[in-house]
């Protein structure tokens, strides 16, 4: 960032792009309420520890606007970052529950307590990584939805039908010309059988039911 009047050194450059009619205040309000600038000063950081400087020394604005890209593509529907990264997650937290047991065995002979310590964040890194194969999953495969059509004839009478709708996720869903429709008018669906045969679809009164049958054996 620069100030002015000050200028900064060439790693310290973020480059801002002000809207009309913004004060320099509210530009730097807004691009750091957004997330992608945010993030990017969190990538340069840790880029900086894991590697030191790379080719071509990538600012915070750099790491922005790939992310940026990146959001606007996943917001459209796209599935192939959230696969990626849950994939990438779960290998490392694989690799994570690896080496947390190794040190958990190593330790159970002569420390107890270390070896516990070890096993209790070996089987913490196993559930996520296990957490995250499922959301992988749950990502790619189709979903399955229920819609439930009642039809009310004459004499209240009702049909009930279950048709199940199947997704296969991405942008599919959010499309309209996909979603169920209406039933049809009431009336044009076969009523399903009722007991009584004059039609009562309910009990009948006590005074109007039919007689007991008489008991077949003899006194």
């Amino acid at each position: 960032m620069t100030a002015k009047g000050k200028p900064a050194h060439a790693t310290n450059v973020m480059t801002v792009e002000a809207n009309k009619g913004e004060s320099e205040a509210e530009t730097m309000a807004r691009v750091m309420v957004a997330p992608f600038m945010r993030h990017g000063i969190v990538a340069k950081g840790l880029t900086d520890k894991m590697t030191g400087k790379l080719p071509g020394d990538p600012q915070f604005d750099h790491f922005a606007n790939v992310i940026k890209k990146k959001a606007e593509i996943a917001s459209k529907g796209e599935t192939t970052l959230a696969s990626q990264l849950l994939t990438a997650q779960a290998l490392s937290l694989d690799a994570m529950f690896t080496e947390l047991a190794r040190r958990a065995t190593v330790n159970f002979g002569d420390y107890p307590l270390a070896a516990e310590r070890y096993a209790r964040l070996a089987f913490k890194a196993q559930a996520n990584c296990r957490a995250s194969l499922e959301a992988l999953t749950k990502l790619h495969q189709p979903r399955e939805q229920t819609v439930r059509h009642v039809h009310v004839n004459e004499g209240g009478q009702a049909v009930i039908a279950d048709q199940f709708h199947h997704h296969g996720g991405k942008e599919e869903n959010e499309k309209i010309g996909n979603q169920s429709h209406a039933t049809e008018a009431t009336g044009k669906c076969a009523a399903l059988p009722c007991t009584d045969a004059s039609g009562n679809g309910v009990p009948i009164a006590s005074g109007s039911r039919q007689a007991a049958m008489p008991d077949a054996r003899g006194d």
